[in-house]
């Protein structure tokens, strides 16, 4: 069965960094475009960060862009987003992402994982 874990979220400080882990099972995710969407509250779920199946080329919302970084770990089949310099408006739910176009399209998401950044 197609699961995408997220895991390493939590509390953590103005300033501070944290790394998120999308362990994928099912298939194999170099081989899919993966990406990091989130959510806050009452906000639409919006893209984070985004990294191709092939040559690694990455893109990044403008408000995460510098300070965030997504790459794959594909001895573990797995995607990880570096997050440093987090501010407060970086709290969400993060979700993982995978996507291929195919034939035929398909598309995963993962459960989610909470990042608060708090004092």
């Amino acid at each position: 069965q197609v699961q995408l874990v997220e895991s390493g979220g939590g509390l953590v400080q103005p300033g501070g960094s944290l790394r998120l882990s999308c362990a994928v099972s099912g298939f194999t995710a170099s081989t899919y475009t993966m990406g990091w969407y989130r959510q806050a509250p009452g906000k639409e779920r919006e893209l984070v960060a985004v990294i191709s199946s092939s040559d690694a080329v990455t893109n990044y919302a403008d408000h995460v862009k510098g300070r965030f970084a997504i790459s794959r770990d594909n001895t573990k089949n797995a995607v990880l987003l570096q997050m440093n310099s987090l501010k407060s408006e970086d709290t969400a739910v993060y979700y993982c992402h995978a996507m291929t176009r195919g034939p035929p399209m398909r598309v995963y998401w993962g459960q989610g994982s909470q990042v608060t950044v708090s004092s």
